[in-house]
C-alpha cells in the first residue's frame, strides 16, 4: 500500500493546477513586477490578479490585502507593529486566548514591559465566549486577538460575534485564519476583523507565501524597509510564483468550497463511526462546530507516540497536534487549556483529511488503528 497523508492540517500538498500556473513565472514570465518594461508590467498585472483572487475568497477588497511569508509573519506583523504603537503612548492591553497557535503566543510573550496580556480560559471543546472577551476588555486594550479555528482540535471560534462586540468598542480586532480560509466560508465584511492572517501552503497553496489583509482606515508600521512593494509597508521584490500559486489556490477554494467541505465532512464523520467501535476512543473539540476535515480523538490507555511510530512504519501520516511544535515533550496547550491532564493530552492523535483523501485510505486508517490499538493493550498487559 503506498503512504496515506493524513496530516492536511499541517501542510498540504500544492495543487497539480497551482503548479502549472506558477511554472512560467520561473523561466518564462520571470519579470521584476517593479520594473516599467513589458516583462515587469506583465509580473505586476499577475501580482495584482492574486491579490483579486484572494479578495475574492475572503470577501475583501484587493488593497486591503498584503502579501507575507506566512501566517507567523502575518500574526507577528499586526502584534508587534500595535504593540509599538501602543509603547509610544504609555503602554497598554492585549486580549488572546491560551489556545492560539505559538505565532501569536510567542510574539505576546516577546512582547516589553508596558504590554499587559490577558489570556483567556476556554471551555472543554476548545471554544472561548464573546463574553469573556466583553468582561475582559480594559480602557487601555488596543487589540484582542482570537484564531478562527483551531489547529489542534478544529474547533471554530465564534469569530463574528467577538468581531461586533469589538467594532461596538473600537477596538482592533485581528484573527489568524490559517486553518480556516479555503475550508469554510470566510466573510472579513460580516465577521468584522481588522486583520485576518492566513497561509498559503494550508489551502493547496506554495508554501512560504501567505497574506495579511488590513481592513481599510488602519495603518501598520512598515515590516521591511526598502522599496516601495507591498505600499512600502513590506519591502523586497515580490515573490511572483508564490504569489500566483496562492492566488490561484484561493480561486480553487472559492469555486469549490462548498462541494468539498461537504464531502470532507462526511468522511470525517465516517472515520469517526468507524473509530469509535474501538473501545475507549474520546472526541477532543467540539461535536459539530469543527473544521469539516478535522478529526482529533484520545484513546484510553495507548500513548500517542508509540501509536505515532507504528504508523510512520506503516505509511500512515499522522500527527499528535501542530506541526510546529513537534518533537516538543511538553503536552498540548491546547488540551492542557480544555481541561485535560498531561497524562490524558499524551493519548491524543490528530487525523487531518484533505482534497486527496480517498475514503479508501480513511477504511484502511481506522483498521490499522484498531488493530494497533489491540496490540499494544495486549502487550501491556
Amino acid at each position: 500500500m503506498k503512504p496515506v497523508y493524513l496530516d492536511y492540517a499541517a501542510t498540504t500538498p500544492v495543487d497539480a493546477r497551482v503548479v502549472q500556473k506558477m511554472l512560467p513565472y520561473f523561466c518564462e514570465q520571470f519579470g521584476n513586477p517593479s520594473s516599467l518594461y513589458a516583462a515587469g508590467r506583465a509580473a505586476r498585472q499577475s501580482v495584482s490578479q492574486a491579490r483579486r483572487q484572494l479578495a475574492a475568497l475572503l470577501d475583501a477588497e484587493p488593497d486591503e490585502l498584503f502579501f507575507t511569508s506566512g501566517g507567523s509573519e502575518s500574526d507577528n506583523w499586526v502584534i508587534r507593529s500595535l504593540a509599538e504603537e501602543a509603547l509610544r503612548h504609555g503602554g497598554g492591553h492585549i486580549i488572546t486566548t491560551k489556545v492560539e497557535h505559538h505565532a501569536v503566543l510567542h510574539a505576546c510573550e516577546a512582547l516589553p514591559q508596558g504590554i499587559e496580556v490577558t489570556y483567556l480560559d476556554v471551555d472543554a471543546e476548545g471554544r472561548v465566549r464573546p463574553e469573556q472577551v466583553k468582561e475582559a476588555l480594559r480602557p487601555d486594550t488596543f487589540l484582542v486577538t482570537v484564531m478562527t479555528a483551531n489547529n489542534e482540535v478544529g474547533t471554530i471560534e465564534p469569530i463574528a460575534a467577538i468581531g461586533a462586540l469589538c467594532r461596538a468598542r473600537g477596538v482592533f480586532f485581528h484573527t489568524d485564519a490559517v486553518q480556516a480560509v479555503g475550508h469554510i466560508p470566510v466573510s472579513v465584511k460580516d465577521w468584522q476583523v481588522d486583520a485576518l492572517s492566513l497561509s498559503g501552503h494550508k489551502l493547496y497553496g506554495p508554501k512560504g507565501v501567505g497574506a495579511l489583509y488590513l481592513r481599510r482606515g488602519h495603518k501598520l508600521a512598515p515590516l521591511i524597509y526598502g522599496g516601495a512593494q507591498e505600499r512600502g509597508l513590506r519591502a523586497g521584490t515580490e515573490n511572483t510564483a508564490g504569489i500566483v500559486g496562492l492566488g490561484f489556490a484561493a480561486a480553487i477554494a472559492e469555486a469549490e468550497l462548498h462541494e468539498e467541505s461537504g464531502r470532507l465532512q462526511a468522511l470525517r464523520d465516517h472515520l469517526f463511526a468507524l473509530l469509535q467501535e474501538i473501545s475507549g476512543v474520546q472526541l477532543n473539540g467540539a461535536q459539530d462546530n469543527r473544521l469539516p476535515g478535522n478529526l482529533n480523538v484520545a484513546i484510553e490507555g495507548v500513548d500517542q507516540e508509540t501509536l505515532l511510530i507504528r504508523f510512520d512504519l506503516m505509511g500512515f501520516a499522522v500527527s499528535a497536534g501542530s506541526a510546529c511544535s513537534a518533537g516538543s515533550l511538553e503536552p498540548s496547550h491546547v488540551l492542557t487549556a480544555m481541561g485535560q491532564t498531561p497524562e490524558q493530552a499524551a493519548q491524543a492523535i490528530r487525523v487531518t483529511l484533505g482534497r486527496f483523501t480517498t475514503e479508501e485510505e480513511v477504511e484502511a486508517f481506522a483498521k490499522a488503528l484498531g488493530q494497533a490499538v489491540h496490540d499494544i493493550r495486549r502487550q501491556a498487559v
